[in-house]
């Protein structure tokens, strides 16, 4: 691309390199977020669609996309963060679908492909949680361990209407037969939870049925918000995250493990988590060598609560730039 420029009567070429474009979309069970970006800390317009049937939603997202590509140029490359079941599988004849998830409407949607074919870029497709986690690692909380080495490996778990969790793995995103579901660990039931049969349709007192958002709501029959920090709910919350830390410990030895999502935003409670799980460790794990170095293995995200739309523009940078752990879309 050349700009020409008059000088003295004569012409010259000047040779303007367009920065890429990233097309992001935050895909959740409410809102689907849509974003335009240079990067993760330049997005150049957004909006907010509201979760109605996949085919109107998707409609909705492609108009905006193609309004905004006359606007800012096509864009190089898209990245789709999403609530799951999904197929984030390069290989697979159902790469970029949703499957087998209990949303109403959604089971078995195509909703990478729609942008591929549009658009004609590859795109980028995992879980939400697997996209945060991903943003985290790059420019969040795992800066902190990352020291300009790809040698480090991060687990983010978000806490909120469900649970979920993402691990990075020396720079990539772990997957294995399709993605980590580490909201469906059975964690042991706390003491005096025996009654609470849990909220997951699935496994019912998994950890999701047990510390997910709706589950606080049925067992004190009021939302999290309106429970003061001090009350018993955060108690055995913070049992069952911490027992969920003490698990990827156990599996993957993590130098970071990243707690997000609105349920954290509770005044004091990732404080209840570390201590929690420094007696769950037993003395065994690394970090309860000294229980204040939990405060810097058991941490708050770094680019907000719900860095979904970062994820998003994680995924869609490694699209266009793919590593042998991440696919893109066939078009």
């Amino acid at each position: 691309m050349g700009r020409i420029e008059y000088r003295t009567g004569l012409v010259h070429i000047v040779s303007v390199t367009r920065r890429n474009v990233y097309a992001a979309i935050e895909a959740g069970g409410t809102k689907f977020l849509c974003g335009i970006a240079h990067s993760h800390d330049e997005i150049l317009d957004s909006t907010r669609i509201a979760t109605g049937t996949a085919d109107d939603t998707i409609r909705q997202c492609l108009e905006f996309f193609r309004n905004k590509a006359k606007q800012y140029g096509s864009p190089t490359s898209f990245g789709i963060g999403s609530f799951g079941a999904l197929d984030p599988s390069a290989g697979s004849p159902r790469f970029g679908w949703i499957t087998e998830t209990p949303k109403a409407g959604w089971r078995y949607t195509d909703l990478a492909g729609p942008f591929a074919r549009e658009f004609g870029v590859p795109v980028g497709f995992d879980t939400d949680v697997n996209a945060a986690a991903l943003a985290e690692y790059r420019w969040g909380a795992g800066q902190s361990i990352v020291g300009g080495t790809n040698e480090s490996t991060l687990v983010y778990l978000t806490v909120g209407t469900g649970i979920g969790g993402g691990a990075v793995v020396d720079g990539r995103l772990l997957h294995g037969l399709v993605h980590p579901e580490m909201g469906h660990l059975k964690p042991p039931r706390a003491p005096g939870d025996h009654e609470f049969s849990g909220v997951c349709a699935y496994h019912g007192d998994c950890l999701e049925g047990l510390a997910c958002g709706p589950a606080i709501t049925e067992r004190w029959g009021v939302s999290a918000e309106e429970l003061d920090a001090d009350h018993e709910a955060w108690v055995r919350e913070s049992f069952y995250l911490a027992h969920a830390v003490v698990s990827v410990t156990a599996l993957l030895s993590p130098h970071l493990v990243v707690l997000g999502g609105g349920v954290m935003g509770v005044r004091g409670l990732i404080d209840k988590v570390r201590h929690a799980a420094h007696t769950a460790m037993g003395g065994y794990f690394p970090p309860t060598w000294e229980s204040s170095n939990l405060n810097d293995y058991i941490v708050k995200p770094g680019l907000g609560e719900t860095p979904g739309l970062s994820g998003a523009i994680a995924l869609a940078i490694e699209a266009a730039n793919p590593t042998p752990s991440r696919g893109k879309s066939s078009l």
